[in-house]
């Protein structure tokens, strides 16, 4: 019995220090010992880069190997060339809630360009969803839920001062770090290394 009180004990700070996050918009182990919350645009053109080349290598590296616990966070830059990009994290809000986060992700930064100057968000995202998940997601985009997520993403992200896109807010230890230089990934590798063998 008092082992399990001790390991309820260490087991607490470890619950309390991840922050709320939709389990949809999230990847690996919550207990990891790294907490990335990436704040990312989806008009963003660094943070398309980011997402198709550095990301995966990311996930791979230390998602997958149990090293850090990863949060999708929405940011959507309330800037005139980002007119679509609300709406493009409402879009992958929805489908987060079906399970269909990632490959919403996925298309939206792989057709960018396109939407981004036409505003066709939809014909860009469908085609990864079946027809129910279809009718789910576009009824959800408008959800008061949906959007008010979005809008917690974006207070969370004023709050902590961001300003550009992509940033990664990285945890070790309740000691948090952005982290915004993603042209180098070796930089980012040697500081989380450096991070772990503390």
């Amino acid at each position: 019995m008092k082992t399990l009180a001790l390991a309820l004990a260490l087991l607490l700070p470890c619950v309390a220090a991840v922050p709320e996050a939709e389990k949809g918009r999230t990847m690996g182990n919550p207990s990891a010992p790294l907490l990335f919350e990436l704040y990312s645009d989806f008009m963003c053109p660094h943070c398309k880069l980011l997402h198709e080349q550095i990301l995966p290598a990311i996930v791979l590296d230390y998602v997958k190997s149990g090293k850090a616990y990863l949060i999708y966070r929405e940011y959507p830059l309330a800037i005139p060339s980002h007119v679509y990009a609300r709406e493009a994290a409402a879009y992958a809000v929805a489908a987060s809630r079906v399970g269909k986060y990632q490959e919403v992700s996925d298309a939206l930064f792989r057709t960018q360009d396109t939407w981004g100057s036409n505003g066709a968000i939809w014909a860009s995202i469908a085609p990864v969803l079946t027809p129910d998940e279809r009718m789910k997601v576009k009824g959800l985009s408008a959800d008061p839920g949906v959007l008010a997520s979005v809008q917690r993403d974006v207070d969370r992200g004023r709050k902590a001062n961001i300003n550009q896109t992509p940033v990664m807010m990285i945890t070790y230890r309740q000691k948090v770090q952005p982290w915004g230089n993603f042209g180098d990934y070796s930089l980012l590798r040697g500081y989380l290394d450096g991070l772990l063998k503390r």
